[in-house]
């Protein structure tokens, strides 16, 4: 993005493509809507709030375009929320990792952009995660920790006994949906006391599971709170659990869905040789085509395709070329996807990103060079304390059909003695250790929220409002609880 310029580290995409910065189009009319969304990127924050405000002058608008004007000044301020610190606050924040930090060190890496920021209006702002994300983009720095812990992360990311008993169960019984788990899980959402007044009518979704035969089965609400929770069909791509309550001074207020569910692990034992491409039928178009603004084929991306993919033409083995490519990106904490106007682009550019964003970017690639490809995400866990937000997606891969891709979880390492294909098991298998939420991004609710969300893209920690509005991130929080169940039936709802 343009006006992110946090990019001039070493990046492994721009390094192996030498690729500028995505400089949005020009265009003579400042007050549309794509010359303003440029204007932000750039940071011309007070410029894209005085076009805004003459664009809303505008005689004729629609109420969808009143809506998509006021959403970019929202957009500011939330990126404003994401931006705060400076760079003395950094700098003490690293601190605390490193107390021997030299003023040498941290300018280097500063100058080298390992700490994501933004100029706005000609003054620069640090994203509130970036004294954390050092860490993960430098091993320099890393080494440098005064306890050099290691990193919280799922335990599913390092080849273990849960992904050699899948292959082997899948391999033995012939079925892409082994090891089952019963599991319930209670999601909390609670909104901080006084952020309405007292006496209005909160209304909440929080996510609930998609009903996936042979992935997530025998799905079944146990209770809420408050009761009468409205479950969204199952055809939803973005499922919810929808609930009203009422504010009470002092207090806040609590909202939460109990459910059973039985997710099973994936594995398909891909042949490349059986693989051939795929005559695009009208049901797989949508899933080849561009879906702007987050999937988009712009020159760069066809250029770092080009660069990965080479002369390559079977499907699968241009999989692997572009999993591996997208793999070697290292994971940083994101800031909110509602703030970014093309998601890919940004994290080709970026050199780094959260899951959603390398889905986002894998998923793009694949599309572009004609491999149908698609969505999913939810929550991951794990038999410990771990638990977080996690997105993933699928692609279609004939004779095999849609298949489960993570790119975040990469290439796993075999050891000695265990099965070569290990290494892939990412790219046609998942970890019986999530629950999806969701089949696509950014898809209506239902019922329909009358504000624009909190995350515009996915639906993993849930969303709320009052008549008076939406309610961000910063005025409730979540929670997520799960136990195991007994297994039993396999129907779902």
């Amino acid at each position: 993005m343009a006006g992110w310029t946090g990019r001039t580290r070493p990046l492994l995409l721009a390094t192996l493509l030498a690729l500028p910065a995505a400089v949005p189009a020009a265009t003579p009319d400042h007050h549309s809507l794509p010359a303003i969304i440029a204007q932000i990127d750039a940071g011309h924050f007070h410029d894209a709030d005085a076009a805004i405000t003459a664009a809303l002058k505008q005689p004729g608008l629609s109420a969808a375009q009143r809506e998509a004007l006021a959403f970019q000044r929202e957009r500011m301020r939330r990126i404003r929320l994401d931006f705060r610190l400076d760079a003395d606050q950094v700098e003490a924040r690293v601190r605390k990792e490193i107390p021997d930090l030299t003023q040498a060190e941290f300018d280097r890496w500063n100058h080298a952009g390992l700490f994501e920021h933004l100029v706005i209006d000609g003054h620069t702002f640090y994203f509130n995660r970036s004294p954390g994300n050092l860490f993960r983009l430098s091993a320099e720095a890393r080494a440098r920790r005064a306890d050099p812990k290691p990193f919280d992360d799922t335990p599913n990311g390092v080849l273990n006994d849960h992904h050699r008993s899948v292959v082997r169960d899948a391999l033995a019984t012939g079925r892409s949906g082994v090891d089952p788990l019963r599991v319930e899980v209670t999601q909390t959402l609670t909104v901080d006391a006084d952020a309405v007044p007292a006496g209005q009518t909160l209304r909440a979704w929080i996510p609930y599971p998609q009903a996936i035969p042979g992935q997530q089965e025998a799905i079944r609400l146990v209770g809420s709170v408050p009761t009468g929770a409205r479950v969204a069909p199952p055809s939803t791509a973005q499922r919810t659990a929808y609930l009203q309550k009422q504010a009470v001074a002092g207090q806040p207020t609590v909202f939460s869905i109990t459910y059973a569910v039985t997710v099973l692990a994936q594995y398909h034992r891909i042949d490349a040789d059986k693989v051939s491409a795929e005559t695009i039928t009208p049901a797989l178009a949508p899933y080849v085509a561009e879906r702007p603004p987050h999937i988009v084929f712009t020159d760069d991306l066809r250029a770092f395709s080009r660069k990965v993919v080479g002369d390559e033409k079977n499907p699968y083995r241009i999989a692997q070329k572009l999993f591996a490519a997208v793999d070697r990106i290292p994971w940083a904490g994101a800031r909110e996807y509602s703030t970014i106007s093309n998601i890919s682009d940004y994290t080709l550019h970026a050199g780094h990103g959260d899951c959603g964003e390398q889905t986002m970017l894998l998923m793009t690639l694949l599309r572009l060079n004609g491999i149908p490809s698609r969505w999913q995400s939810g929550w991951m866990f794990s038999d410990g304390r771990y638990d977080d937000i996690h997105d993933w997606g699928q692609l279609y891969l004939p004779p095999y059909g849609w298949v489960p891709v993570d790119v975040t979880f990469g290439q796993l390492a075999p050891g000695p003695g265990d099965d070569p294909a290990l290494r892939w098991f990412y790219l046609g298998g998942l970890d019986a250790y999530r629950i999806a939420f969701n089949s696509d991004f950014s898809r209506p609710f239902v019922p329909a929220k009358t504000f624009p969300r909190s995350e515009t893209v996915d639906s993993q920690r849930g969303e709320v409002e009052w008549r008076g509005g939406n309610l961000y991130f910063n005025q409730w929080h979540y929670h997520f609880a799960w136990k195991r169940l007994p297994l039993h039936g396999r129907s779902d709802n």
